[in-house]
């Protein structure tokens, strides 16, 4: 499977099945494939300067827990739940929350979302929408900032969603909902919108579940 960090995967099941059957040398396959996204996910978290560490450490955690891995499963949303685990234990011992222009120098700069060849009021205008993007979802709760960050920034679709943060889909929805709703009365502009156009297009509707 190609992911969208563009690593290839010929098929994701034999490679853990590989590994499972004593050929650890195929997980540098697991890794390179997913590590632009779990170091996004640890980042938007919060790990900070800490983030290759906690990136490095959940990709040993998984590796010592591919036994209890659930076969047919993706592998993606069930490592970033380790990964989002990985980042409040380290955020919580290190006792601090990371500024927001720090965490979006971090997020923007890695990989940046608008091309050098863009327009310059244009660039200006988007670099603009995602620090008040960044700024509105540290207002939001833990639960509304979470389904925020893993569907949109993190880019995983309803369902590795809720594998990622260990919800029922209902929960997703509802949380999602709510969360798109604060964003847009904070941000003054009805739907929420992020880097690259409005939050909600990508399914903000409505669902049972807690909120």
């Amino acid at each position: 499977m190609r992911t969208r960090e563009g690593g290839l995967v010929d098929d994701e099941a034999v490679v853990i099945a590989r590994v499972r059957a004593g050929e650890p040398e195929a997980y540098a396959e697991l890794v390179r494939a997913h590590t632009a996204v779990a170091l996004r996910a640890a980042v938007a978290c919060g790990a900070g300067a800490e983030a290759e560490d906690v990136v490095q450490q959940a990709f040993f955690k998984a590796y010592r827990s591919l036994g209890r891995f659930r076969e047919g499963s993706a592998f993606r949303p069930w490592l970033l739940r380790i990964v989002v685990n990985e980042t409040r234990n380290t955020v919580r011992s290190a006792g601090r929350q990371r500024a927001v222009a720090d965490r979006e120098a971090d997020l923007l700069g890695g990989e940046p979302r608008i091309p050098e060849s863009a327009d310059p009021a244009v660039a200006a205008e988007e670099r603009e929408r995602s620090r008040r993007l960044l700024g509105a979802l540290d207002g939001l709760s833990e639960e509304h900032r979470q389904v925020v960050i893993h569907r949109y920034l993190l880019e995983l679709d309803e369902t590795e969603t809720a594998r990622a943060l260990g919800w029922p889909r209902g929960t997703v929805k509802s949380r999602l909902s709510r969360a798109l709703k604060k964003l847009g009365r904070v941000l003054g502009e009805g739907p929420a919108e992020g880097p690259e156009g409005p939050v909600g297009r990508k399914g903000s509707e409505g669902g049972e579940g807690r909120g």
